[in-house]
């Protein structure tokens, strides 16, 4: 298993990601990444890092895990959320998930409302792709009135990074979140550290980053997490291959069946239809007419 680790950890594996975001002797690693990821939009100066589970107010509520979650010097919260894969609900797990942490900033049976709600962000950092929404690689989602386009709410909203709409090269990135995104998808492929990659944050991050430095008890975390995502892109292909075969198959069949019924309906006998299309003769006989 160690002959396929690399110099340098991938920050896309579950332990990549909590190694370099997640601990608070690098918390200023993630305020950098957060502020970029807002571009002015509000400016983060310090944050705490909150309990990953978080527990319903009530004891038979399902408990949520979240990826990493902190909180902000102002109060507000943010999920940082890593999907390697699409889901059919995932949208509503985001929603989930943003509605357990407003829910609980009111204690159990209060009723005053003249306190305003800290605000709630959702980061996710998406390998798949969404169906339903444009190419862009960063989705800013908040609520909005759909007559103006004007925000509705600012207190909450949802930042999705959709790595494989990222495909740009080294002489095409143009902004820090660009450099950002290409930290994400290519870290775990580098052998050096490139010159456009100066910034101190990101020296930083290839500094814990080295596969070499990492205790025991670290490098057999990681080497887990490597096989197991091997293993999930080992078979996520075999699952595209298979679909492919059953693809052609459905439209090889397809097309058979059309010949076997048109042969038919020029009066060919079924044997001789057989023989040409490798159809049984019981199918054939089964055809319509045309």
């Amino acid at each position: 298993m160690t002959e396929n680790i690399n110099r340098y950890i991938d920050p896309l594996t579950d332990f990549g990601f909590k190694h370099i975001f997640g601990s608070e002797p690098n918390k200023d690693i993630l305020i950098e990444f957060l502020n970029t990821l807002f571009q002015g939009e509000k400016r983060i100066i310090d944050i705490t890092y909150s309990p990953t589970e978080h527990g319903g107010s009530r004891i038979e509520e399902k408990k949520v895990l979240f990826d990493l979650t902190c909180t902000g010097q102002d109060g507000e919260q943010f999920i940082i959320e890593m999907q390697r894969t699409g889901q059919k609900f995932f949208a509503d797990r985001c929603v989930f998930y943003m509605s357990r942490l407003i829910s609980a900033q009111l204690p159990r049976g209060t009723h005053d409302w003249n306190v305003p709600l800290k605000e709630v962000y959702l980061i996710g950092i998406m390998e798949f792709q969404f169906n339903n929404i444009n190419s862009n690689y960063l989705h800013d989602i908040a609520f909005t009135n759909t007559d103006t386009g004007k925000v509705f709410y600012k207190g909450m909203g949802f930042k999705f990074l959709e790595l494989p709409n990222f495909d740009k090269q080294e002489h095409e990135l143009e902004s820090e979140l660009d450099k950002w995104f290409y930290l994400l998808k290519n870290l775990s492929r580098l052998n050096e550290i490139p010159r456009f990659l100066d910034k101190r944050v990101f020296q930083k991050i290839f500094k814990i980053a080295e596969v070499s430095k990492l205790t025991k008890e670290q490098r057999e975390l990681y080497e887990s997490d490597i096989k197991a995502k091997s293993d999930w892109k080992g078979g996520m292909d075999w699952a595209k291959e298979q679909a492919a075969e059953q693809a052609t198959k459905e439209a090889t069949r397809k097309t058979l069946l059309k010949v076997a019924s048109e042969l038919k309906a020029i009066g060919r006998p079924s044997d001789e239809i057989a023989k040409v299309t490798g159809l049984l003769i019981e199918e054939i006989e089964e055809l319509p007419s045309i």
